[in-house]
């Protein structure tokens, strides 16, 4: 892995984003999302849930998702 220098924090801050992401960029961001998926998996409760909008189905899978994510930070701490 290459080292860069940077003269400014702007110019380090903007060396992070692909502003030009091509087919190759989007493979490697879909095997990220893989692995960790595989990794850590997000266990969903069982059964089928009503909710009386598509927020409250949306508020409940973030919900969810937070807690997942609260976990994983619990144990590695």
């Amino acid at each position: 892995m290459p080292v860069y220098k940077y003269k400014t924090f702007e110019e380090a801050d903007r060396a992070l984003w692909n502003f030009h992401p091509d087919e190759a960029y989007f493979r490697k961001v879909a095997d990220l999302w893989n692995f960790a998926g595989r990794l850590l998996p997000i266990s969903y409760p069982r059964g089928i849930f009503k909710f009386r909008s598509m927020e409250e189905a949306n508020k409940h899978r973030d919900q969810l998702e937070l807690e997942h994510a609260k976990n994983i930070q619990d144990r590695n701490l």
